[in-house]
């Protein structure tokens, strides 16, 4: 059958409101609980009302745990999460919903009209002020399948307004996802540079790139074939007696596309018939006996409710870098050697939608334990900082505003299922769920 009539007879079936994703579920949490995350919640937001430029919407890539700016230097894919932080303030009421639709509007005119994009798609790195590019960052895939996440939810979030729509839409319509196969019949290039042309590696192992790859099938106006989700690699582990698919290393694999995807009660129909969010539950709970294990070898800094390793700030060579560590390796593979014994606080936040019954007290116990030692050094106006080594005594005076958003998107899908009650209601997602073949359960 023709593609577009496909397209049409799913499009009548999803008219009902009950075929845009389940239906918000609040978690039953005690008053303590509910506390704890209101407060983390609410500073994590003030990252993104703070930091970001009020001329373009882009959110900075970092500052400091207490509100100092760093530079001008902005992620799109923090701008992404920025903009769903907006759809979370505004139904709670921690801004107006004018404040809020105003910030979004601002956000999506500088993308719709402003910003440099090649063929729809986005730099990594811009500057705040300016839009222009930075640190001559590539067009970026993931990046901008990321702030493309956040521009669908505030379309739904505010959709009564004509303007955000239109912006909304014209942004998403206007990416042309073919373009960045580079002559691949269904893998993605991670992207393409204007002096050299496309990057050589692909999105062809399972990663975060779930939203990416989603967002592609998805398209009204360039799709690509429902087949490009069965094409990238999907690699089994099994550790402590939790056996899921993995990839690279930091936990936060398993958290970014859950944020704004709805896989709850689904399952996929073909190959390995995977149920992803049973999956991120695994993943998340191995992690913590990778952790659990590693106090074995660095006791001051890991227990049963002080773990998590994802990619963050690190300390080596005494300079503070980058590094993109996590665990558990494979079977047969040594773990990651740079592994110091450092905490990062947004790992067991992440996947607070997925196992609260263990990431809950880790944050609460890391809050209680760390404040007394490094006050607002650890836990200041943005929330807990990027990272931090009890054996060393380092605390970053850092927060990265991806680590932040997955921080506030995972707490809010947990206590309400917020984000992705709005991202859900798109109804080019439910259509290309539909065709990839995860179709809701029951």
């Amino acid at each position: 059958m023709d593609r577009r009539i496909v397209i049409g007879l799913i499009g009548l079936l999803l008219m009902a409101p009950a075929q845009c994703g389940l239906a918000p579920t609040p978690q039953q949490l005690s008053p303590e609980d509910e506390a704890f995350l209101e407060d983390l919640s609410r500073r994590a937001f003030l990252f993104f009302w703070e930091q970001t430029d009020p001329n373009t919407g882009l959110v900075r890539d970092r500052a400091g745990v207490n509100g100092e700016r760093r530079s001008d230097l902005a992620s799109i894919a923090a701008t992404g999460f920025g903009l769903t932080a907006l759809c979370i303030a505004a139904e709670r009421g921690w801004v107006s919903q004018v404040e809020a639709r105003q910030r979004a509007r601002t956000t999506l005119e500088f993308f719709a009209e402003r910003a440099f994009h090649k063929n729809g798609w986005f730099y990594h790195y811009l500057n705040a002020r300016t839009g222009a590019r930075e640190w001559a960052s590539e067009v970026s895939t993931i990046d901008t399948a990321l702030l493309l996440a956040g521009v669908l939810t505030v379309r739904q979030c505010f959709a009564s307004d004509a303007e955000i729509v239109a912006l909304a839409t014209t942004i998403y319509e206007r990416v042309d996802f073919p373009w960045m196969l580079n002559g691949h019949p269904t893998l993605f290039s991670q992207g393409w540079m204007p002096e050299s042309g496309f990057l050589s590696a692909r999105w062809d192992t399972y990663s975060e790139h779930m939203i990416l790859y989603l967002l592609a099938i998805a398209s009204p106006t360039h799709p690509i074939s429902p087949e490009a989700w069965y094409a990238w690699r999907r690699n089994p582990i099994t550790y402590a007696g939790y056996t899921y698919i993995h990839g690279a290393p930091p936990l936060f694999i398993h958290q970014y596309s859950h944020a704004w995807i709805d896989f709850r009660r689904r399952r996929e129909e073909r190959g390995m018939r995977t149920d992803w969010f049973e999956n991120s539950i695994r993943a998340t709970r191995a992690h913590r006996e990778f952790c659990l294990r590693l106090a074995r070898e660095f006791p001051a800094s890991y227990s049963e409710n002080v773990w998590g390793i994802t990619a963050s700030d690190c300390v080596r060579q005494e300079r503070i870098q980058y590094c993109d560590w996590g665990g558990p390796p494979p079977r047969g593979f040594p773990r990651d050697g740079r592994i110091d014994g450092t905490v990062v606080p947004s790992a067991a936040a992440g996947s607070l939608m997925f196992t609260p019954e263990i990431s809950l007290p880790a944050l609460r116990t890391m809050k209680e334990r760390f404040s007394a030692e490094y006050g607002e050094r650890f836990y200041g106006r943005y929330g807990f900082t990027d990272a931090f080594n009890p054996t060393t005594g380092w605390v970053n005076a850092d927060v990265i505003g991806i680590s932040v958003g997955i921080t506030l998107l995972s707490a809010e899908n947990l206590r309400a299922g917020t984000v992705w009650h709005f991202f859900m209601r798109n109804p080019e997602i439910e259509r290309a769920l539909i065709f990839i073949g995860l179709r809701p359960e029951g």
